[in-house]
């Protein structure tokens, strides 16, 4: 309870210094310039990144043992989609997920893992991405970028000789939560009928979201070149992994802020591009919103029932 508050006065925070530096002005004028063609765009790009996470969570529960349907896991997916988008830390909707689908199955220590690994795969195949674009397009993190290779390469290296070096086998907790990490990594993540699909699947999300975030900075009227917005965009993409946020405000526009400022262009236009793109992505998530009011509606039912039946 005390991160979560803490990550939400974080968020709030970041907000505040924002509209002391910029205003009001970029919130509310980005807003304003949003229009059908906009949300209709969204809403198409945030139906085939839902479907594209559902296809990888899919993969990877049934890699890991808990079978979950592809049209269960797009209607979760949604609504986590939804409260991810509403509530405070960013979270709080894989949590739910993660949890409902455990107890579906019978499993929750490993219908948890399932969402915690389908997660990570994404993160990694967006960090991967975000070194190559970086690296081809000039943006104010490139002079930075050698050292940023060097800790994703150190880091990734650091992983596999701790793996290597600590015993797997006996009944010590460590021994047990490392064998249950490689047993996780090799059936979720690498096998033959997964890695491909989770690869894909990560991939086509990372762009969709790209694609969302340029949107929304031409519909903010940014008016530069493609090759220079994208690695900005990218920027505050990476930035929304920071669970300081509200209700998905905060870092992301104080990167956004900062990187098209150094990047030349100004700082309220960087922050009118992330609103837009929260909007967006706002807009793009209600349909999990009706996932979540038609299974509340349906769970409200079958209590009426039991009871009468009672």
């Amino acid at each position: 309870m005390f991160w979560t508050w803490a990550r939400a006065l974080g968020g709030i925070g970041l907000i505040g210094a924002l509209l002391w530096q910029v205003g009001a002005g970029p919130f509310v004028d980005g807003l304003a310039l949003i229009d059908g063609r906009a949300l209709a765009v969204a809403l198409a790009i945030g139906a085939l990144t839902t479907v594209c996470g559902a296809w990888r969570w899919s993969l990877v529960a049934g890699g890991l043992g808990v079978r979950l349907p592809l049209r269960t896991a797009v209607a979760h997916c949604y609504r986590a989609v939804f409260l991810n988008a509403t509530l405070p830390g960013g979270v709080l909707g894989d949590v739910h997920r993660a949890v409902r689908h455990g107890r579906d199955a019978g499993d929750v220590g490993r219908g948890v893992r399932a969402v915690v690994w389908e997660r990570t795969a994404g993160q990694v195949v967006q960090v991967v991405l975000a070194l190559v674009v970086l690296a081809a397009f000039p943006s104010p993190v490139r002079p930075y970028l050698p050292v940023a290779v060097a800790l994703v390469v150190a880091g990734g290296l650091g992983a596999v000789l701790l793996a290597r070096v600590l015993p797997r086998a006996g009944r010590s907790r460590g021994a047990r939560a490392l064998r249950t990490v490689v047993t996780d990594v090799r059936a979720g993540l690498l096998a033959r009928r997964t890695w491909l699909g989770v690869l894909l699947a990560s991939a086509v999300m990372v762009a969709g979201h790209l694609a969302t975030f340029l949107l929304a900075a031409r519909t903010a009227g940014a008016t530069a070149p493609l090759s220079r917005l994208l690695p900005l965009t990218l920027l505050a993409l990476l930035a929304m992994g920071l669970p300081l946020n509200v209700a998905g405000f905060g870092p992301r526009e104080g990167v956004a802020a900062w990187a098209f400022g150094a990047a030349g262009l100004t700082a309220a236009q960087g922050v009118a591009t992330a609103t837009v793109y929260g909007a967006l992505v706002l807009v793009a998530s209600l349909p999990g919103a009706a996932v979540l009011l038609s299974r509340g509606s349906r769970s409200a039912a079958v209590r009426r029932e039991r009871a009468v039946r009672g």
